[in-house]
């Protein structure tokens, strides 16, 4: 057993985020463990840039009000409680709608040569985003 203190909170940079996106580590595996996980706190209006997986990425929302959309423009709200599944290579982006904070826990795994798994694409449109608050 090990017990492992809180780490440092950090805000996320706009070349990922748009809006004030705060995240706390929770874990980073060990080898064989290959498990990452981060809780991540988003302020109303806030979201990510669209965004890849090698491996996918499980979201646990742990309050709030969210969306998570995908490229073939399947949206869906989510709310404290629900797990949304991302499949490997599913382009995404997840965020608070505009007059909510949202928080989740993002699970992922490094690829298996430990190399990080996620592609950083361009934002979402302020235009697509106000369109999913209307969904």
């Amino acid at each position: 057993m090990e017990l492992q203190h809180p780490r440092p909170t950090v805000q996320m940079p706009s070349s990922m985020f748009v809006g004030d996106v705060w995240m706390t580590p929770v874990l980073n595996g060990t080898a064989p463990s290959r498990m990452n996980a981060a809780l991540v706190r988003f302020t109303p209006g806030a979201r990510t840039h669209w965004h890849r997986h090698d491996v996918g990425q499980t979201l646990h929302v742990s309050e709030g009000v969210g969306l998570v959309g995908t490229r073939d423009g399947s949206l869906v709200r989510v709310r404290a409680g629900d797990t949304v599944l991302c499949p490997p290579g599913e382009e995404h982006w997840h965020g608070a709608t505009a007059d909510t904070f949202m928080s989740h826990l993002a699970l992922y795994e490094t690829n298996p040569d430990g190399s990080d798994p996620t592609t950083w694409l361009e934002p979402l449109t302020d235009a697509d985003y106000d369109a999913a608050q209307q969904r």
